[in-house]
């Protein structure tokens, strides 16, 4: 199919209410249909109000539709024989439960920030066992304040991502919107206006570059937490309404990280802010070995479909290299696993190989032990031992791994990064993608950080 020219994703004109055919109080629960007062009427009219009764009883909401407790007993009708509350993502913690019937308990503290407007957000669809939420955001551009990364901004087009890495380290960001970290393949947040909201963003907040500025350009990150191309992209179409807002601006710096190869549909603007900016795209690809992949990474693209995009990305001129991120200690990191990995990237014409070893939070640490307890009970013990102490493995073995990557690439003439890694290494002003020049082959270890750690 085409790639399409325009954004097909939805605004907030015409997507259904929280609740249909009814309104919430101040404490956040739904008033039922008898809190209104009765009208007579003929049997029609009863009958409408029960066809409306079913539609609000149905409508897409975050939170179960809460009554209040006496409502059973006006009713006629017991707790027990209440039906369930309406389909929804019921995952999520909301801190508005049912009313407590005693009046010593403490009310529940109202949802602030991004877990209010996660609740807010409507449901889009439902597929493949996965929930897709339509998400009001305030920005697109977030800034980045760790000296450690070699970026300024970071866009991350969607919460969440269904590719469902078992070593993600973003699941942590699902905890933010009240959201368990379990939750993070399952529902998906699409952020909403992106396009607009993103013009205004590089209006107000990116620091002029061009004549007149000797300041070098702020380095704009994108999939740094989720994958800017997962399946959702397919729906919703949010990367392309930021990549068609950048094709309109000059002078940016600006990288892409993804695992898929759906990259390559966005050909067409990749080449225009090519023109104008310095592009480079990064394609994550861990391991050669398509059953190991499909274990831990279970919805992404095989490997050699990834290695296939680079190969269209360099056709079409763009700047492409891999990402070795991260490398799973006893999993991804044997010798002959890199080096296959290292000769299909310059089959791939790629230009830079970076590894980076694995480090976790807390809450990806959890949802990884449950896999390697299943699938590499042995492997497991290591992965308790190395990092329930401390989010990165030892540095013997980082430096090892490290310094493993670096001979590779010096034997097979690649890149270390596709820009500089601090704005002082940067010229003042972004250069087109032609005239892009890749950082010098380095063998120096490679930051153990969040960013090298790419969520899937």
């Amino acid at each position: 199919m085409p790639a399409p020219t325009t954004s097909r994703f939805p605004t907030d004109s015409g997507q259904p209410q929280q609740h249909m055919g009814s309104a919430p109080d101040r404490s956040g629960r739904t008033q039922p249909s008898d809190s209104h007062p009765k009208r007579t009427g003929p049997a029609s009219g009863s009958a409408r109000k029960g066809r409306a009764a079913r539609r609000e009883a149905t409508a897409p909401t975050l939170f179960p539709m809460v009554l209040p407790p006496d409502h059973a007993a006006s009713h006629g009708t017991s707790a027990a024989s209440q039906p369930p509350p309406p389909p929804g993502p019921a995952g999520l913690r909301s801190r508005k439960p049912a009313a407590s019937a005693s009046a010593d308990v403490a009310p529940p503290a109202e949802l602030v920030g991004i877990a209010r407007l996660a609740a807010s957000s409507p449901l889009a669809q439902e597929k493949r066992s996965t929930e897709y939420f339509l998400l009001p955001v305030r920005s697109i551009l977030n800034r980045c304040d760790s000296k450690r990364m070699p970026f300024e901004w970071t866009i991350n087009p969607y919460r969440g991502c269904e590719f469902g890495c078992k070593y993600c380290y973003a699941r942590y960001t699902h905890e933010f919107m009240e959201l368990a970290p379990a939750e993070f393949e399952k529902k998906i947040f699409a952020k909403q206006n992106a396009g607009p909201l993103l013009a205004r963003d590089l209006a107000t907040k990116i620091r002029p570059v061009g004549v007149g500025f000797d300041e070098p350009p702020e380095h704009i990150a994108i999939g740094t937490a989720t994958d800017p191309y997962q399946p959702a992209e397919r729906e919703f179409g949010v990367m392309r309404a930021i990549l068609e807002q950048l094709a309109t601006r000059e002078g940016l710096s600006l990288s892409i990280t993804t695992k898929s190869d759906q990259v390559v549909r966005d050909l067409d603007l990749l080449r225009r802010i090519a023109e104008r900016s310095s592009l480079a795209v990064n394609v994550s690809i861990t391991t050669p070995r398509p059953r190991l992949a499909r274990m831990i990474e279970p919805r992404a693209p095989r490997p050699d479909l990834r290695f296939a995009a680079i190969r269209k990305l360099r056709d079409a001129g763009i700047h492409a290299g891999v990402f070795v991120m991260p490398i799973l200690p006893g999993l991804t990191d044997r010798k002959s696993d890199l080096e296959k990995l290292a000769q299909m990237a310059v089959e791939a014409r790629a230009e830079w190989f970076s590894g980076g070893v694995l480090w976790l939070m807390q809450s990806s640490l959890t949802e990884l032990l449950k896999f390697l307890d299943e699938k590499f009970p042995r492997l497991a013990a290591d992965y308790r031992k190395w990092y329930s102490r401390s989010a990165y493995a030892p540095d013997d073995y980082k430096r090892e791994v490290s310094a493993r990557v670096g001979r590779l690439r010096a034997k097979y003439n690649l890149g270390f990064r596709p820009y500089a890694e601090s704005p002082a290494e940067r010229p003042a002003t972004a250069q087109p993608q032609l005239a892009l020049a890749l950082a010098p082959v380095s063998c120096k270890p490679a930051p153990a950080a969040a960013a090298t750690n790419t969520a899937a």
